[in-house]
């Protein structure tokens, strides 16, 4: 899985390959630049310069202790609930609706029987897109015409997840901007909804944030969560940006742990994410 990772960050590294030029020491000066071409932010960057030690050269091990610390919001354990219950959310062109349907496929691959509730009735090309999925993946869809109540799909989904036995449920939801003050209401209903349907649902609500945007999405992130409280984020398009550096900002700034990463547009390339894999590379990256 790490030389997956390694290939998800290569735009990352092409950065860092520039900048190092066949230097095998890595100074603070340097370290900073290339951070700062990873778009790690730069508060972020000062902290990681006062912590590290004196020294003028930076050693690998002592980075990795520092950077670790930006990472301590553990991946929750998953519930035994069944159906477990997952609330998708983020903007339009976020890569949401892939990201749904690799993680269908993901948990099908580990022996789960999924189904998925399009939700987003605002758009009739997510319904059609999410219904595309499921017949690619043959997985079991709850859908209704554009317009529709999305809360009453809600509702239909887990009933149905709940009187066949289903391992897991995928609720799709509209590409909502955090200015949209309608579609936030739509969004709080839904989740009143499904705890009607099933006590305690839904168990996980994930923000699907597009990697490309950097730091930029933390605004988003931050507008979501104060809307329905956040319990992970997924991070898709690594593959395709040198902003491979703003996991830091997100793990921090929003004191949630990241979930799984996209590095690529495949069905199966979806990874969950561990720190100490994401570190490894990102070391590799700027020390060889």
């Amino acid at each position: 899985m790490l030389d997956f990772l390694k290939k998800g960050l290569q735009k990352t590294f092409a950065n860092f390959s520039e900048l190092k030029k066949g230097k095998e020491k890595i100074s603070k000066d340097l370290l900073e630049e290339m951070l700062l071409e990873a778009d790690v932010s730069y508060e972020i960057i000062e902290e990681i310069l006062y912590y590290l030690p004196p020294s003028d050269e930076v050693k690998k091990e002592d980075l990795l202790r520092v950077m670790k610390a930006y990472f301590i919001y553990d991946t929750p354990k998953a519930s035994e609930e069944k159906p477990f219950i997952q609330l998708v959310l983020g903007v339009n062109g976020a890569g949401k609706t892939t990201s749904i349907a690799k993680l269908a496929n993901f948990y099908k691959q580990n022996n789960q029987n999924v189904i998925l509730g399009a939700c987003d009735t605002f758009r009739a090309g997510a319904i059609e897109q999410l219904k595309l999925w499921a017949k690619k993946l043959e997985l079991d869809i709850v859908a209704s015409a554009q317009g529709h109540d999305p809360s009453a799909v809600a509702y239909d989904a887990i009933s149905k997840a709940l009187a066949k036995k289903y391992d897991r449920v995928i609720l799709d939801t509209a590409g909502r901007l955090q200015n949209q003050k309608n579609l936030a209401s739509e969004l709080e209903k839904i989740v009143r909804i499904c705890a009607k349907a099933m006590p305690n649902a839904p168990h996980q609500k994930i923000l699907v944030l597009d990697g490309t945007q950097g730091n930029a999405g933390i605004l988003q992130a931050r507008a979501f969560n104060e809307l329905v409280k956040l319990d992970g984020v997924i991070i898709t398009k690594l593959d395709g940006t040198a902003k491979g550096g703003a996991l830091f900002s997100i793990a921090k700034e929003l004191e949630l742990p990241i979930l799984y990463i996209g590095v690529g547009e495949g069905v199966e390339d979806l990874l969950e994410f561990s720190v100490d894999e994401y570190l490894q590379a990102l070391l590799e990256g700027i020390f060889e």
